[in-house]
């Protein structure tokens, strides 16, 4: 099972990450200013992880990414991998566990988390 965590920036802005039952970090989504923001999102995208689209790229230095896209905006980007078969395992574990994933809040704890 998947888990969604929100931590704080360095810059003080908010972020989610899905986090693939193996502890790796799948994707971390755009910025947000405002706490609630950022839950409210992370909410809104595990109601929706199953019909949200997928969109696969590739880096002028061969690596492979994907970003997730709900309602024609962008709402986060994929770590790099090195294949894209990479590529779609990360995104099979986000169809497979993510409807079941729990959203955990570490930015009230005062943890700040590289970005």
């Amino acid at each position: 099972m998947g888990t969604f965590v929100i931590s704080k920036r360095f810059s003080g802005d908010y972020k989610f990450e899905f986090v693939s039952r193996k502890g790796k970090t799948i994707f971390t989504s755009n910025a947000y200013e405002l706490r609630m923001d950022c839950e409210a999102d992370a909410e809104y995208l595990l109601s929706v992880l199953e019909t949200c689209s997928y969109v696969k790229f590739k880096t002028s230095k061969g690596k492979f990414f994907f970003r997730v896209v709900v309602d024609n905006k962008v709402i986060a980007v994929s770590r790099k991998y090195s294949t894209e078969l990479m590529v779609q395992k990360g995104i099979d574990e986000i169809v497979k566990y993510g409807s079941k994933a729990e959203i955990l809040d570490f930015a009230n704890n005062g943890f700040v988390f590289p970005e």
